[in-house]
């Protein structure tokens, strides 16, 4: 441990605030040695809770100040109420937080197309910079997409023809499937 300098001397910058004369911060502090003042302060008030705010079961009470922008509503709230009764260490907790993120943008479309704006989805999400910096893997996830589309509508219009089918000849079979 003695030649600890010598070990890394070779590192670019190593050391540099190891001398205590040449500290860099120096010029811009100005210690007056009343420092030990300036934790006796007024704590400032407060901010008043007026609205639902979750908070962590690991805590307490309210931070001093929080967000009010956009309090938990709709099903993104109802899942965001069930996250925060598990620990922030757990799965339970994370997880729901992040389907009630995707379900809050759904919401949210939802909403412009209730109040009469059309949302430009391709703007939003960012697909125009995705055709000019990466052409490729927008076009396999377009084709991925419309693979697993075209696969569910197969799928659904083929069980719908048979129950038709068995409908219009008078065959029980399917009942028997439920």
């Amino acid at each position: 441990m003695e030649n600890l300098p010598e070990q890394f001397a070779h590192i670019k910058g190593w050391g540099v605030d190891a001398d205590p004369e040449n500290e860099p911060t120096y010029p811009m502090k100005h210690y007056t040695g009343d420092d030990r003042r300036r934790m006796n302060y007024e704590r400032p008030p407060r901010q008043q809770k007026d609205i639902e705010v979750l908070h962590s079961n690991e805590r307490p009470g309210l931070t001093a100040v929080y967000g009010t922008s956009s309090p938990p509503s709709g099903l993104s709230g109802v899942i965001r109420r069930f996250a925060f009764r598990f620990s922030e260490g757990s799965f339970g907790h994370w997880l729901p937080l992040i389907l009630a993120d995707r379900v809050n943008m759904i919401e949210g479309i939802f909403d412009d197309l209730r109040h009469g704006f059309f949302p430009n989805i391709m703007a939003e999400r960012g697909w125009k910079a995705e055709w000019k910096y990466n052409k490729k893997g927008l076009a396999k996830r377009a084709l991925i997409g419309a693979l697993i589309a075209t696969a569910a509508i197969v799928l659904l219009s083929k069980n719908k023809g048979s129950k038709k089918r068995q409908l219009a000849t008078g065959s029980d079979d399917w009942l028997k499937k439920w």
